[in-house]
């Protein structure tokens, strides 16, 4: 009989453990002594702070990331086949949404593993409760392109899907938050409506819905900080 695959939501920052993970997640992490993770290290971190009853060393990780040829995915399913419960961590929040865990969880429905999500914060969500958009209708983007010729016409097209009511989400990596905002009122009408969501959970928080043209009166620095982008136009 093989083993489940846990999906094991992560800490968005260095926020309290209990104040974003219920015990169940903690209890599932705190048996578990095989993970696949997409950063040991960081992985490695965060179990030390659920202060696990056996050490981290005793631990077995195997690292799935961007860099993963995508041929090696179903070689990490080998302890699952031989009976052995996995926890898949992700840098920050829900694994396997937009993060490389995805693959993983294909491979193992693909092998009848079943796969267990369990709850945790999820950026993209919290953020879409924040902002007063359609909750009802949405798309999330993930990452849009980095050349600035494509990243414009990406986001026109988001503003243009927005008109009909569905809210448009999409991200990018905190050190270019500041360059996207930049973008995204250079390119969009000044009355279409961003919602941005910063550091969601911890005390440095920022949820905020305006149009462009107020946000262009006063931009905040966003630099390095993880940010949530919503869109939609009136």
């Amino acid at each position: 009989m093989s083993g489940k695959l846990y999906l094991i939501p992560s800490t968005l920052g260095g926020c309290c453990i209990g104040d974003v993970l219920p015990q169940r997640t903690v209890d599932v992490a705190n048996r578990i002594s095989r993970y696949v993770v997409e950063n040991t290290r960081s992985a490695r971190r965060f179990l030390s702070r659920l202060k696990l009853s056996r050490p981290i060393d005793s631990l077995v990780f195997a690292e799935l990331n961007e860099h993963t040829p995508a041929a090696e995915v179903p070689h990490l399913l080998a302890p699952l086949l031989q009976g052995f419960d996995v926890g898949v961590i992700s840098e920050a929040g829900v694994p396997a949404v937009a993060d490389p865990g995805a693959a993983l969880v294909s491979a193992a429905h693909e092998q009848g593993i079943r796969v267990v999500p369990l709850v945790g914060p999820a950026s993209m969500l919290l953020a879409l409760m924040a902002s007063g958009f359609n909750g009802q209708s949405f798309a999330f983007s993930g990452y849009l392109p980095i050349k600035s010729d494509e990243r414009i016409r990406s986001l026109k097209r988001l503003e243009r899907l927005s008109t009909e009511g569905q809210t448009q989400i999409f991200m990018e990596a905190p050190y270019r938050n500041s360059k996207l905002l930049a973008d995204i009122i250079g390119a969009c009408s000044p009355r279409t409506k961003l919602c941005i969501a910063a550091d969601i959970t911890l005390e440095s928080e920022l949820i905020a819905t305006k149009t462009l043209a107020e946000w262009k009166k006063g931009m905040p620095d966003l630099n390095k900080r993880p940010c949530i982008f919503l869109m939609q136009r009136q």
